[in-house]
């Protein structure tokens, strides 16, 4: 039990965590989850003591979160990895390819177009997380970020590790199939980075925020069609690159990236429609007609 005197009405949650801090040093307001009921949901840091309070005392229940990481350290640290590490399986290491072999075989032009095509999108999503996504105020638990960059980097590696081999045979079409693949892909990347602007910049009328609606740049457009076409470009991205390089271990992948984003996608639709529900009732979720 700790007991926190003379808590202004005006207080929020997380200068109780800071108060509870001073008491308990041992635990850090980014690890701490109250909650009004044990087992209920963990209530916001934004949140009033005056919007809570029945009485003039008030019983919050106490949980470790475990250790935390900024949202901004989680990403930068999810995105870097897979940078890195293609780059690695690029410059054909001795250590993963026989060097005989590398020499010896020549690398078709695909090869080289997937290395810039995957870099570019890494330090798309870097450069975005610093300079353009606003992140809450908050954190996730550390076993997030491991499991999230478990999966990352070892897609990657898997990835890497087929298309840079010296035996890597290029898609079946050839020349044609790679380049509208690639031209597929950078439209996706850039109408990604566009969407993730707006987003960025939502509007705002009165007290009330706005759902971003298109503008002149037409990979806005697709906003009239979905709720979150930042995850239909992704989506897209990565289909792409899979018609680009032809490779199992990159479709396995798009895969698992198409499920996980339609889940994401269907749940921000159902936040949306309670707080934009004029603006996207008429609106899938990722794709049109089917999410």
């Amino acid at each position: 039990f700790c007991f926190l005197l003379q808590v202004p009405p005006a207080s929020t949650l997380l200068d109780v965590k800071h108060k509870f801090h001073k008491a308990c040093p041992q635990w850090y307001p980014s690890r701490v989850g109250l909650q009004l009921e044990r087992n209920g949901p963990f209530l916001k840091d934004s949140v009033s003591i005056q919007s809570l309070a029945v009485s003039s005392i008030i019983t919050l229940y106490f949980t470790d979160l475990g250790q935390q990481v900024g949202w901004t350290t989680f990403f930068l640290t999810e995105y870097t990895g897979p940078l890195l590490i293609y780059l690695l399986f690029y410059i054909r290491l001795s250590t993963i390819y026989d060097q005989v072999e590398s020499r010896k075989n020549f690398r078709h032009p695909v090869v080289h177009l997937a290395c810039f095509c995957h870099c570019l999108h890494y330090i798309r999503h870097l450069l975005e997380t610093l300079f353009v996504h606003k992140f809450s105020e908050g954190h996730t638990p550390l076993k997030n970020m491991i499991k999230g960059c478990a999966f990352y980097w070892g897609f990657t590696s898997w990835i890497a590790y087929y298309i840079n081999h010296p035996r890597y045979t290029p898609p079946s079409f050839g020349h044609k199939q790679v380049s509208y693949a690639a031209l597929a892909f950078l439209m996706c990347e850039a109408g990604n980075h566009f969407i993730n602007v707006a987003l960025a910049h939502q509007t705002n009328s009165g007290n009330r925020t706005c759902f971003p609606s298109p503008t002149y740049n037409p990979f806005t457009w697709l906003f009239l069609l979905v709720s979150c076409p930042n995850y239909t470009y992704e989506a897209g991205s990565w289909i792409s690159f899979t018609v680009m390089t032809q490779t199992l271990p990159v479709g396995i992948f798009a895969f698992l990236m198409v499920i996980q984003m339609s889940l994401w996608a269907q749940k921000k639709h159902k936040l949306y429609l309670k707080r934009f529900y004029p603006e996207v009732r008429r609106k899938a979720a990722m794709i049109p007609i089917i999410f």
